[in-house]
């Protein structure tokens, strides 16, 4: 075994801080319609892609918090969020 060690600059790069970030949010994101689903809320198509389609995880934790309780998806999005 040599004494170099490998490079881990990748890792460390926005790049990657990019795709650990996206990866959270599909994962927030796909948590939020699968709770939805077992609770029985009808998520329409534009619904579940403006889930799918955001990125920002604040914004995602508001939603699931709200995704717990909510019996539409409307109520989900909030009245704040409805555009």
């Amino acid at each position: 075994m040599s004494g170099t060690s490998p490079d881990l600059s990748f890792f460390q790069s926005q790049t990657a801080q990019n795709l650990r970030a996206e990866g959270r949010a599909v994962g927030r994101a796909e948590a939020i319609l699968l709770l939805l689903g077992d609770r029985g809320v009808e998520v329409s198509e534009e619904a579940r892609e403006r889930i799918l389609g955001c990125q920002d995880l604040g914004i995602l934790g508001v939603w699931f918090r709200r995704a717990i309780t909510a019996v539409s998806v409307a109520e989900v999005f909030g009245a704040s969020d409805a555009g």
